[in-house]
């Protein structure tokens, strides 16, 4: 697991590896991401992408977002909830995108005026959504800017595609099973479904975020073999 140091606006939490702590210092304050610690990273050939290393980039690497104390809650409720769900390797990370490009990590987010002859914003929250997700029969009677009836029933509407996507695709793989479900659920319905297609955050954000994980990964091994790091 890389190991991350996150540096809050009031304290800094000691890091351990196998029960011994291996940095730390107290920091008064922190206004930028500049004066947060980089991650300590540890790691083998074998590296599975986790949610220490998700957090990191959520906070860190979201360009629609800056690293302060209120995206840092947003993103540990989405965090919980996700680890609820048990997602594939591949797609681990996916609320986090969704809502990194979305809103920001803005759960009071307004959007698409475009669509309303009165300008008004047709689209509310962490994830954008329109109204028939409040709808109590046609949706699920949610208060869409709240961070975790949201982001629940976000994750929910994208599993219950995954039957369909099963049946109508063939797919085998389930990171690709996701990533269909996700675009299904996300997009208006097309009869001859969505099997060769993936949400816009999927490419723009997620795998960005993965890719860069495991060239931090890849980068720390180097420095150890070369010794240069403090493992």
């Amino acid at each position: 697991m890389i190991k991350y140091l996150l540096i809050s606006s009031l304290f800094i939490t000691p890091l351990s590896y196998d029960g011994r702590v291996i940095y730390e210092s107290p920091v008064a304050s922190a206004t930028n991401d500049s004066q947060f610690v980089k991650p300590i990273q540890k790691a083998n050939n074998k590296y599975e992408i986790n949610y220490e290393d998700l957090k990191y980039q959520a906070l860190f690497n979201c360009r629609y977002s800056t690293a302060n104390h209120d995206n840092e809650m947003v993103i540990d409720q989405i965090i919980d909830i996700e680890r609820r769900h048990n997602l594939p390797e591949g797609i681990r990370g996916m609320l986090l995108a969704a809502a990194c490009h979305e809103s920001g990590f803005n759960p009071k987010a307004r959007g698409d005026h475009k669509f309303s002859k009165k300008g008004k914003a047709m689209a509310l929250g962490l994830y954008q959504m329109w109204s028939w997700w409040s709808n109590e029969k046609r949706g699920y009677g949610i208060d869409r800017t709240d961070v975790v009836e949201s982001t629940e029933a976000y994750i929910v509407h994208v599993k219950k595609q995954l039957p369909k996507v099963r049946k109508k695709c063939g797919i085998k793989n389930d990171t690709r099973q996701w990533v269909v479900a996700w675009a299904t659920a996300i997009r208006k319905p097309k009869k001859e479904g969505r099997c060769y297609e993936a949400p816009k955050f999927y490419k723009r954000v997620l795998k960005k975020w993965h890719k860069q994980i495991k060239k931090d990964v890849r980068i720390y091994e180097q420095n150890k073999r070369d010794g240069n790091c403090a493992c």
